[in-house]
């Protein structure tokens, strides 16, 4: 009957919409459809007339009439959270009271009431139809209304045994179904009121929500333990049954404390700690992938895409940790408070932790030796089908230059990234760190330079990789003098932003042959182009006087002497400008002639002009 997908479906819109006034006038449209769908509009003038119950019949014959109830409990909770958000501002001083608090609940009320009554149907399973999965999720969906009105009316620890039915429910449901839909209720609304209803019973924040869920279930009704451990038999355990079985909420050996530097500080929060053991899951999981003998003709995308779920559970972390700053900075609790101190130590770590892991990402993508081993100009087969033999050829140029700019942009990436980490709390007033930081900035930087270089040299511009080698060689060296060992704990684990002394040690070495080689790239075409120069006829001294003799005069080769025939220009452009303004020998008649002739034809035109104004009597013309 798909009741949580519907009910999560629901939820999404609204958030969309982000109005539950809307969302309410929304679902009562639906709510107009559906009747006259289903056939129980009130008729006209008895609208006050009570309308047939709707029975467990009538569930099995047609299952739109969940839908309908569950549309109706959905709109009086729309209706409450529309009042709760339209009143958020009396929340700053004493909360909601009077009126409004009460319909609040009325209405929460009433959305429960619809969803107890779908239960009691759904519970006839032999007429109804209903099987394990649609009671479970009803019940999880009952509890979790249930728990709204015992919020609304701050009875903390129903709420929390409410809340706790529905958390378990949904979290055996996600692990043996596996759908997100339930991670999407969980942490929209069940775990938030979890944690509130638990701070508010003085329950430690190191307590996670799964463990105050499977502590607070309620033992009593047996059918619903049976119903729940059948359906995954580690979900009232609180011990490793849970992990074993492949839930995320209980993980194995979860971590007390982090360190950061030189620094050790405790995780009061439960959900950082839960993220951190997901984090050295994931990181396991990477490395018994990346060490898999298997994986030798692994290609580099591939190798990438492992770390997509350490990237996952590192991001978690850096989110547990600052909603976990923002609930103290809402409790009041200022920046000299310990828990904040630490919590700030904790944000470090967790973040410098997702920004190696985006660094090692990249690094995978760059190639053999985070790119310093040159893997274009290789040979590609190009197989026929219609031919046996296999024909050769080496790859395009454009090809070429194609990879060395994507790995010129994963090089600016890394670089961005290593920026990026100085902005972090308390890394700028560490100088040996920031040290530290600068020898990695230039390890890459090297790294960088050294594919420029390698584009250079297939456009044949010997002279500009050579220049790109040596700043490159700089930067290698200037790293080098700057290591420091990197943490025990980083050696051997899958690539992030450490680099070690080897590493830094064999791209040094590498950049010494190849500035050597380049060099004598160089001094070739260098060579090569006297020898071309030497070799083509040369212009004699006298065409080449503004230019520097380097290799000496030549005197056999001042002019060309007989002289020969060559085009000259008849006269200088600017003659030509001034030819109107300059009085040549023999224009003097013509310029004369000219000038007389231009007044004679002006005294002639005046004439005319006076006959034709002489019209009438006076001289006046009519």
């Amino acid at each position: 009957m798909e009741i949580a997908s519907f009910i999560a479906g629901n939820r999404n819109k609204s958030q969309q919409l982000a109005d539950y006034g809307a969302t309410r006038a929304q679902l009562s449209r639906r709510l107009l459809t559906m009747r006259r769908k289903l056939g129980r509009t009130s008729q006209k003038g008895k609208q006050y007339a009570p309308t047939a119950k709707i029975t467990a019949e009538d569930i099995a014959n047609n299952h739109e009439f969940v839908q309908f109830l569950l549309l109706l409990a959905e709109r009086a909770w729309a209706q409450a959270m529309h009042m709760k958000s339209a009143h958020s501002s009396d929340t700053a001083t004493q909360g909601i009271t009077g009126s409004t608090r009460r319909h609040i609940i009325s209405r929460l009320y009433k959305a429960s009431t619809y969803a107890k009554q779908l239960l009691n149907l759904l519970e006839e399973r032999s007429t109804a139809g209903a099987n394990n999965l649609d009671i479970l999720e009803a019940r999880a969906y009952c509890g979790s209304l249930e728990g709204a009105v015992q919020f609304e009316k701050q009875n903390w620890k129903s709420c929390l045994e409410c809340y706790s039915q529905s958390r378990v429910i949904y979290d055996a449901l996600a692990v043996s179904i596996k759908h997100e839909y339930y991670r999407e209720l969980l942490s929209s609304t069940v775990d938030p009121s979890i944690r509130y209803a638990a701070y508010q019973l003085h329950i430690p924040r190191s307590i996670a929500e799964s463990v105050i869920a499977r502590r607070h279930f309620p033992r009593s009704d047996a059918d619903l333990i049976f119903a729940v451990e059948q359906l995954h038999p580690g979900a009232l355990s609180e011990h490793d049954a849970a992990s074993k079985s492949g839930s995320v909420a209980a993980t194995e050996e979860i971590p007390r404390t982090i360190s950061w530097r030189s620094r050790t500080v405790g995780l009061e929060d439960a959900s950082i700690a839960q993220a951190l053991a997901s984090v050295a899951t994931a990181e396991d999981q990477l490395s018994q992938f990346l060490q898999m003998p298997t994986n030798t003709a692994t290609t580099a995308k591939e190798k990438a895409a492992a770390y997509d779920g350490i990237l996952i559970a590192s991001q978690d972390a850096v989110d547990a940790a600052r909603r976990a700053i923002e609930d103290l900075v809402e409790e009041g609790v200022g920046q000299g408070d310990k828990r904040m101190q630490a919590l700030q130590i904790t944000r470090t770590a967790v973040n410098y932790s997702l920004i190696g892991w985006r660094v090692g990402r990249n690094r995978v993508l760059c190639g053999e030796q985070d790119g310093a081993v040159s893997a274009s100009g290789t040979l590609k087969k190009d197989q026929k089908k219609d031919s046996k033999n296999s024909v050769s050829k080496e790859e395009g140029q454009g090809k070429k230059l194609a990879y060395l700019k994507e790995r010129v942009v994963l090089y600016d990436a890394i670089l961005q990234s290593i920026d990026s980490v100085t902005e972090l709390p308390g890394v700028a007033g560490d100088q040996e760190f920031v040290v530290e930081l600068e020898s990695k900035r230039a390890y890459f930087q090297a790294l960088k330079c050294l594919s420029i270089a390698r584009s250079h040299v297939i456009v044949s511009k010997p002279k500009n990789a050579l220049a790109l080698i040596a700043r490159s060689l700089n930067l290698s060296t200037r790293s080098l003098a700057q290591y420091s060992p990197p943490k025990p704990s980083s050696q051997g684990s899958p690539p992030n932003l450490d680099v070690s002394h080897e590493q830094a040690k064999t791209l040094n070495e590498l950049l010494h042959s190849l500035e050597l080689q380049y060099r004598a790239f160089v001094d070739l075409s260098d060579l090569s182009a006297s020898v071309k120069t030497m070799s083509s006829p040369r212009a004699p001294l006298v065409e080449l006087l503004t230019e520097y003799p380097s290799r000496g005069v030549e005197l056999n080769n001042l002019v060309n002497y007989p002289p020969k025939l060559k085009p000259v220009p008849v006269k200088p452009l600017f003659l030509d400008v001034a030819w109107n303004y300059i009085e040549y020998p023999g224009r003097v008649k013509t310029l004369t002639e000219d000038k007389a002739s231009t007044a004679k034809e002006a005294a002639t035109e005046k004439g005319e002009d006076r006959k034709e104004r002489r019209k009438g009597w006076f001289g006046f013309g009519r």
